[in-house]
């Protein structure tokens, strides 16, 4: 793992749905990705496949939804090391937003990978 951010937070993973290929362009084409926040709401993400799968498994053909995940940083110095069950993190590493442009996500802390 390595330092990315001057939080000092490690990159992680956060665990996603691939749910659909959304279009052919740009190259390699853009596939939207889904997971639901703390509070229960579902967040879209869409970005090109090798972002969410660097071994070329997402494509037009492939049979939807798949696992996947999105590299992400807790966007707080102290954000894993208390109790809490939940964290904010940042999914700016490979410059991924939601639609509207939001990066920060209040999620369960077992849906990260470390």
């Amino acid at each position: 793992m390595m330092t990315l951010f001057r939080w000092g937070a490690f990159v992680l993973e956060l665990r996603c749905e691939a749910v659909r290929w959304a279009d052919d362009e740009p190259w390699p084409g853009v596939v939207e990705v889904q997971f639901t926040d703390a509070e229960g709401r579902r967040w879209s993400l869409f970005d090109k496949a090798p972002i969410f799968a660097a071994t070329g498994e997402l494509g037009p053909d492939t049979s939807y939804p798949v696992e996947v995940t999105v590299a992400c940083a807790v966007a707080e110095d102290d954000g894993l090391a208390g109790d809490d069950q939940v964290v904010t993190v940042s999914t700016s590493p490979h410059g991924v937003t939601a639609p509207d442009g939001r990066e920060e996500f209040t999620v369960r802390r077992e849906q990260l990978i470390r």
